[in-house]
This record gives structure tokens, sequence and C-alpha cells, in this order.
């Protein structure tokens, strides 16, 4: 009986060559990990596309939508106009939330902040961050970035996806697959989310995922507490020795339907359980913030000593770059300020902007910003018009995708300037915008991969980060 030819997919997915070299890796990586040394896997790409200035990411997501107006975007045209009528043709025929589209008039609301020239360029950063500002001169502010997504859920997932419906790769798996790990003993991607941030919107583990890509690039979510990472220890009774046996046998099974079945998630479980062995003595390492010297937690500021907050991830945060895990992101919400931008946002400036600063400072002290980008930004920004009832004290915004803040700072970025301009309302961009797709772009370029060739082919069709789209930023590139 004439049998059909394999798949293209098949070949790439399993062949003679392949099955060899994996086995070679696999072999060389016990090796290494006899020795107490440290190894390292190859992404699909093999090598990068040009020589890459970064070699780690940490991004630090702000979920909600912080405030560009209370935070890097300074307009005293709005204080001055305070509670006037928002011109309508400001607005044009742009789409508003149904949270505030309704409403008959559309009040100015001016900032109840001041801001101050910080750094030799003079970066007008608000007052309510008092320690980015004395980074100044370390960071890059994006004044200028804009998306099509104006709720939450849709917005956030574009940010981490490149599409605002859920089920793509996230960034770090993108960079997790295509470029592999630079510890053989920690997962490449890994995820930490602040335990004393207000959890007005929900965050999901698909905002981290691998998506169609194989499963062993998803990101690993570290949690405060004894277990960092759930079911890594072993069951009481169960040695380290009976757990190798157990995953050696296990080994064998999953290696024979491998064989049978050609499956890719086959190989993908294989490599998720020898990296949570190998975890089982990492992990405890990384996470112990007791040897750091009191100089340091004081530099984090006197949240670091509170397991899960945002100050000790963003330590935890330097402790895993040290070790070479790839891509480290960060989530802090509570920045969605319907009502009250007064003490909301003063909160969670209060909450972040220590610490924030206190990691890029470790950072460059330690040489590590020398190949290390940094991101600090979230989803949109916010009205220039006050939502619902405005007073001289108080007043609320609502979602603004059409133009917002962000910064950069590390490898491969201009320090101490910012890059575009908007109008006199904070409203529109005038120029130098910064697409969503633009970021990625320009983050995969840093990190030495062309973004038009880092793709995966899923259901007959190609698949990248930046889909159709992206263009680098080349003005912030130093």
């Amino acid at each position: 009986m004439k049998t059909s030819p394999p798949t293209y997919d098949q070949l790439m997915t399993y062949t003679r060559r392949h099955f060899l070299g994996s086995t070679g890796l696999g072999l060389g990586a016990m090796a290494l990990s006899q020795l107490g040394m440290q190894a390292s896997t190859t992404g699909i790409l093999g090598a990068p596309h040009h020589f890459a200035k970064v070699k780690r990411v940490i991004y630090l997501f702000q979920a909600g939508g912080p405030s560009h107006l209370e935070t890097f975007d300074n307009k005293p045209f709005l204080k001055a106009g305070h509670g006037k009528a928002l011109p309508k043709e400001v607005i044009g025929n742009q789409r508003l939330s149904t949270m505030s589209g309704n409403q008959s008039i559309l009040p100015m609301a001016g900032s109840f902040t001041d801001f101050t020239k910080s750094g030799k360029a003079g970066t007008e950063i608000s007052n309510i961050l008092p320690y980015t500002q004395k980074i100044a001169d370390e960071i890059c502010v994006i004044r200028t970035m804009h998306t099509e997504a104006i709720n939450h859920d849709p917005a956030i997932t574009f940010f981490c996806s490149g599409n605002q419906v859920p089920g793509r790769p996230s960034m770090g798996a993108w960079a997790s697959y295509g470029l592999g790990s630079l510890n053989n003993n920690l997962p490449s991607f890994i995820v930490l989310v602040s335990k004393n941030a207000q959890r007005d919107q929900p965050l999901y583990s698909r905002l981290w995922g691998s998506g169609f890509l194989p499963s062993e690039h998803q990101g690993v979510q570290f949690r405060s507490g004894k277990e960092p990472v759930l079911y890594l220890t072993n069951p009481e009774g169960v040695s380290p020795h009976i757990r190798r046996n157990m995953l050696d046998t296990l080994g064998i099974l999953n290696r024979d339907q491998a064989d049978h079945e050609l499956d890719p998630e086959v190989e993908a479980r294989i490599a998720q359980a020898e990296m949570a062995f190998r975890m089982q003595t990492s992990v405890p390492d990384a996470t112990d913030l007791s040897g750091e010297s009191e100089e340091t937690l004081n530099l984090y500021g006197p949240d670091v000593r509170s397991p899960g907050s945002y100050a000790a991830n963003c330590l935890l945060a330097r402790r895993l770059i040290e070790r070479d895990v790839r891509f480290v992101q960060l989530f802090h919400q509570g920045w969605d300020q319907h009502g009250d931008v007064v003490g909301g946002i003063s909160r969670q400036c209060q909450q972040t902007d220590q610490a924030s600063a206190a990691l890029i400072i470790d950072l460059k002290r330690r040489g590590l910003l020398d190949d290390t980008l940094v991101v600090w930004g979230g989803e949109f920004g916010r009205t220039a018009y006050c939502q619902g009832k405005i007073s001289a004290n108080n007043y609320g915004r609502d979602h603004h995708p059409r133009c917002f803040s962000i910064w950069l700072a590390g490898a491969g970025i201009k320090a101490g300037m910012s890059h575009g301009l908007t109008d006199e309302y904070g409203y529109n961009i005038l120029d130098g915008g910064v697409h969503v797709h633009d970021l990625h772009a320009t983050m995969l370029h840093l990190m030495g991969v062309d973004h038009e060739k880092l793709v995966y082919k899923f259901q007959g069709r190609y698949y990248r980060l930046t889909d159709v789209h992206g263009n680098i930023v080349k003005p912030i590139l130093a």
C-alpha cells in the first residue's frame, strides 16, 4: 500500500538530524549541569540576524493605563482651562469609551501636580515621581505611544502579544522561541505580579502564554512565599534521587510517544519536566534576598522587605537578569483612575517610583544596564477631559489610546531624551508617533532580531509578533 509522504511541518518537526542534534544538546546540558555550570539553549534562529545590543529585557508593565498627563506629558494649557469644555474639533471623529462618550460636555482636566525639568536635557517629569526625576539622564521618554484598543483586555493583550485577540504568543515567548535561553537552569521567560497592587483589572496567564508556539516558551510565574513556583517541590517522602529516576522513566515513555506521534508538544513536555527538576535548586537561590546588602535593600525602599511587593519584584528581576534570564516581565495593577486621580495615581507612584528608579541604578552600577533593556509603561493613557463631574480639587480620566507615555532605558537606547510631540491638550499626536507594533519591532531589533523574519507557521499561515506591521523607532536608538 502506498503511504502518503510526510508533510512539511512533520519534516521540520522531526528528522534524523534534528533527533541527533537535540539528543547531543541534551547530553551536553546534562554534562554541564553535573559540572555545576550554566548552559544555554539555542533558539530557532540559531543566531541573531545582526549584532544584538540587548541580551535581556525587563518589562515593568503598569496595568490599568497610567495617565501621561500626571506623569510625563506636562500640559499647562489644560490647567489654565480646567473645567472648560474640550473643543469638539480636538476629538473629531475619534472613538470614545462608553463610560464617557455619552457626556454632553467633556470638561478639560488640568493636572493637580507640577512638573520639574530633570536631568541635563531638562526632561519634564511629574513631581509625584521624584525618584524617576533623579534617573532622567538614564531614560528615554516616548510621549507619543498609540494603540487602537480602548478597553483594558484588548489593550493589554495587544501590548503583550501584538494582537488584540487572545491566543497569540506573548513577547517573552517570541524572544524565547527565537533566541533560546541564556541559562539552562532557569526559564528564559519569568513573570512577577505585585501582591501589593490594587486589583482593579484582572490579569490572565495567557498574557504571558506561548499561544501556538511550543509550550516550553510560555512565561513561568514566580510567586511570593515559600513556594515561588507551584508544584515544584517534591512531595513528602520523595527524594531527589527518586524524582530523577521517575523523570528518566517518564522520559522514555514520552520519547516513545514522540517517535510514534511526531507531536512537538511531547518534546516540549519533556523539556518542561527537565527544567522543573533543575529549578528545584536554582529557584530557591535566585529568590533568596537574604544575601542582599542593607544599602541595596534601602535603595529599593521599605516595601522591598515584603515578598511579592513591587519593590521586592524589582530587586528579584535584577537577580534573575544576573542569572541570565532572557525576559522578565513585572505586572503592577491599579492604574485605572476613572475617579480620584489625585489620590489614586499618587498612591500608585508611591508604590512604584522608588523601586523603578532603583532598578536602573542597581543595573547600571553592576554593569548589567550595558546589555539589558528596561521598559516602563501601561496599555494606554488617560483622557484630557474629566469623566463625570469635575471639581477644583479632583477629577477622573477615562481611557485614551490616541497618545500616552512610556519610557525605556539601557542597551541601545539614547539616554536623557524625550521623543515625540503631542498637542496642547495632550489628546493628539503632532509628531513622532510610535505604535505598539513599532515598539515590538524596536525591542526585537535591539535583541538582534529582524522582526519580519522571526515567524512561525500555524494553520497554514506564517505569524510574527508584529503581524504585518511595525517600524523600528530609529530616533531613540543610540
